[in-house]
């Protein structure tokens, strides 16, 4: 080997060194495009269903570790791991009711393989046993408008369909007054029975379903803390140690027979 290959051979390997760098920038660029589009795909679709016992929705994609292990224990192919393209945080589980519903196992074998509390198994446990009906998966939502038993056409298919019958969905007797002789027969959810298991809305007649899963948070509205159920004991008892708070204004102060004889120009006057 002569002297001028061997003075070149720094600048060679110079110049691998620089080309590795430039790849590994070049890669770890394109990653973090891809993994870019993971989070926006997974941010633009909030209506995903969980597993039974999933925890909040927040709390579960740090918590999950992307296992599969609930995806693989589940018996019917309910469960799916999120793949690039489905519009859901990649590798975490989902199911969709319309194809493939939730078929309530006893044993709820998706729970207990966890490994991470992603899936909190506590809180689908009654007397120490494994209650499915425990579980909150969602809340089933009927549209009204295409709903065909509101049209007056007999349909009771979600309220057969439902594994806890008679208890989620309840069926509405009502006069049809456009005919004067038949009857609708109404299904009504009722959030404090529904699993939201989707068993409804696989079952729809419709084209597309009338009845159907959408998370608990975004199904369900919020009376606040101030509102209180006279009729409910348990509810009634947060009145124990609360204390009144009177306001006074100068509309307040007067007699209510005083406020009524005002007249609107009265109250703009306050």
């Amino acid at each position: 080997m002569n002297k001028h290959s061997e003075a070149k051979k720094p600048v060679s390997d110079r110049r691998k060194f620089i080309l590795n760098m430039a790849k590994g920038a070049g890669y770890a660029a394109i990653g973090g495009f891809i993994w870019s589009a993971y989070l926006d795909e997974a941010k633009a679709s909030p209506l995903i269903l969980r597993p039974p016992a999933a925890i909040k929705e927040d709390e579960f994609l740090k918590t999950c570790i992307k296992c599969g292990l609930c995806v693989e224990a589940c018996p019917y192919d309910t469960l799916m791991l999120a793949k690039p393209g489905d519009h859901r945080p990649v590798g975490t589980p989902f199911f969709t009711p319309r194809d493939t519903a939730c078929y309530m196992c006893e044993d709820i074998p998706c729970v207990p393989v966890c490994p991470s509390g992603a899936l909190d198994e506590s809180s689908v446990t009654t007397n120490d046993k494994l209650d499915i009906n425990s579980a909150r998966m969602g809340l089933a939502v009927i549209d009204e408008n295409s709903c065909i038993a509101f049209w007056g056409i007999q349909c009771d298919a979600c309220y057969r369909a439902c594994p806890i019958l008679g208890q989620a969905i309840t069926i509405e007797y009502d006069k049809n007054e456009r005919t004067g002789k038949h009857a609708f027969l109404k299904p009504v959810v009722h959030a404090d029975a529904c699993t939201g298991c989707g068993m409804c809305e696989h079952a729809c007649v419709t084209q597309k379903a009338s009845i159907f899963i959408l998370p608990r948070e975004i199904a369900m509205g919020k009376a606040g803390s101030y509102y209180i159920k006279g009729w409910d004991k348990k509810d009634e008892s947060r009145l124990k140690d609360a204390h009144a708070i009177h306001t006074k204004t100068n509309l307040s102060r007067k007699k209510a027979v005083d406020k009524l004889n005002a007249g609107f120009e009265g109250l703009l006057d306050e």
